[in-house]
């Protein structure tokens, strides 16, 4: 339990201060440093070896890279583009049912659906991707190393070594996944609106990894408002800033919000990846709402939360059709 809670401790204050910073120095995606280290806290209770932190950055970057000079290439061939974006995520989710690749496989996720909407709905913004990549991967390693500095692991505390549920890939489910995700992610790049094309596609992107949890349809309910709510704390928290739009007031709402779903989400549960999705949905909506991002002002907050909820409704009805021949053992975990 005390391990739990010093992960939650560490997760909130990577967050709010990396969050904070983030906002303070002008950066055009402050969620994406705070993302990424909330990633890699509660992935583990001890701190990423150096050798794997760089092995992360590399992979992102890597990623990251190739999804631009894939945009540069093939955004103007629609058909091409959609096939080759489809090829990619059928990988990803044909790893995930399969229990390989953990947090990378979400982050990559992440990744192939930001880089192609920031490169055809924002040539300023493509321009300057990989560097906003780079440092988001970088500032969340040394917040992850500064929360383990702050609240660090006894030395007699060993974390029971977990080893990934290795399944069966399936093949089917991961079909229908790229299909739903895909879908969306089509839609979004006809849309002239950066910020719904940004919240929608990510936010059926987590859904679909926390869907495999749920082994039925009040797992799936408890799910779906979980999800939800981290989008109404969202707005609740960005209606509360503009009464003092300082960065104090930043910091305690972010601080208090990570508190309540990251110390759930470092919880030894199998709803952990929700309240981690529903961290992960907070912050990408809060931050494009402080963000200098172009073309993300001109949108009501409470837009932006009817979004997320039409993204998880587009989710739950898609995997309600495109999974029900599926057999009920290909979800379990």
């Amino acid at each position: 339990m005390a391990v739990q809670r010093r992960k939650g401790l560490r997760v909130a204050l990577a967050v709010s201060v990396g969050f904070t910073a983030s906002v303070a120095s002008g950066a055009i995606v402050p969620f994406l440093g705070p993302l990424f280290a909330g990633q890699f806290l509660l992935s583990s209770s001890s701190p990423m070896p150096l050798a794997k932190t760089l092995g992360m950055a590399i992979l992102i970057v890597a990623v990251g890279m190739f999804m631009s000079i894939l945009t540069s290439w093939f955004g103007d061939h629609p058909v091409v583009f959609l096939l080759l974006l489809g090829l990619l995520y059928f990988s990803c989710f044909v790893a995930q049912s399969s229990g390989k690749g953990g947090a990378a496989i979400s982050l990559i996720l992440i990744i192939a659906v930001m880089v192609p909407l920031f490169g055809v709905l924002n040539k300023e913004l493509a321009a300057s991707i990989l560097s906003i990549l780079l440092l988001g991967v970088l500032s969340g390693a040394v917040l992850m190393w500064f929360a383990h500095a702050v609240f660090p692991e006894p030395a007699s505390v060993d974390e029971p070594v977990q080893q990934a549920t290795l399944r069966s890939a399936d093949y089917k489910r991961a079909l229908a996944n790229t299909v739903i995700l895909l879908s969306i992610v089509a839609i979004c790049l006809t849309s002239d609106n950066l910020t719904s094309a940004a919240v929608i596609p990510i936010t059926v992107a987590t859904l679909l990894a926390q869907l495999d949890t749920a082994a039925g349809g009040r797992a799936a309910l408890g799910l779906t408002v979980v999800n939800l709510f981290g989008g109404i704390v969202a707005s609740f928290a960005y209606e509360t800033l503009g009464l003092r739009p300082n960065l104090l007031s930043l910091f305690i709402i972010t601080l208090v919000v990570c508190l309540i779903l990251g110390g759930r989400a470092a919880a030894r549960s199998p709803y952990a990846k929700v309240y981690a999705g529903a961290l992960t949905i907070f912050l990408i909506l809060f931050g494009l709402g402080v963000s200098p991002l172009p073309g993300s002002a001109a949108e009501s907050f409470s837009t932006r939360t009817l979004y997320v909820g039409a993204a998880i409704l587009y989710t739950l009805l898609a995997t309600a059709l495109l999974w029900r021949s599926q057999p009920t053992e290909a979800g379990a975990t």
